[in-house]
């Protein structure tokens, strides 16, 4: 079976909304420093882009979370498989995603890190795919509503593959 990338959203497009985030964020957070949370590992590419474009003081960690194990649907059991290296306490946390869709993951994720005390805790992703959702999660800062397909590139992967893509694609199987 081959596979084949169509282009759902063009290396200029995405350029472009992460540019027009980064200035939101700076906006929004004006004389305060921002902690980025990154969620490994798809949401690396989007975070690097993203943290260049935002003018006031950054600060950086990451987390890999599963709730996926060795399955294509998600258990909606969440492990966390690294953790943060450093306390949130006291900071203006900003986690940063790749895309949100059943929400089961992200929704648990925030409840978690709300218990560790932060100033503020708000969520930021590059896609967002509302149709999915069956757990209720806010995202703050949203990047693209796209449909229920299956995409890649800009962090997104197929079985590890496409990640380096500089768009994002809609993947088909022929």
């Amino acid at each position: 079976m081959a596979e084949k990338v169509n282009v759902l959203l063009s290396e200029e497009e995405v350029d472009a909304k992460i540019k027009a985030i980064g200035e939101q964020i700076s906006k929004d957070y004006a004389g305060k420093q921002v902690h980025l949370v990154c969620v490994l590992k798809g949401g690396s590419f989007f975070m690097c882009e993203l943290a260049k474009r935002i003018t006031v003081p950054v600060s950086l960690d990451f987390m890999s979370v599963s709730s996926y194990g060795s399955e294509t649907k998600s258990s909606g059991v969440v492990k966390i498989v690294k953790d943060l290296d450093e306390p949130i306490k006291g900071k203006n946390v900003l986690v940063v995603e790749d895309i949100v869709d059943s929400g089961r993951t992200l929704s648990y994720l925030m409840e978690m890190l709300k218990d560790r005390g932060p100033e503020s805790l708000r969520l930021c992703t590059l896609l967002d795919k509302p149709e999915r959702r069956v757990v209720d999660v806010h995202v703050d800062y949203t990047g693209f509503q796209i449909p229920d397909e299956f995409v890649v590139g800009y962090g997104l992967d197929y079985d590890q593959r496409y990640r380096n893509l500089p768009y994002i694609g809609v993947i088909s199987f022929e």
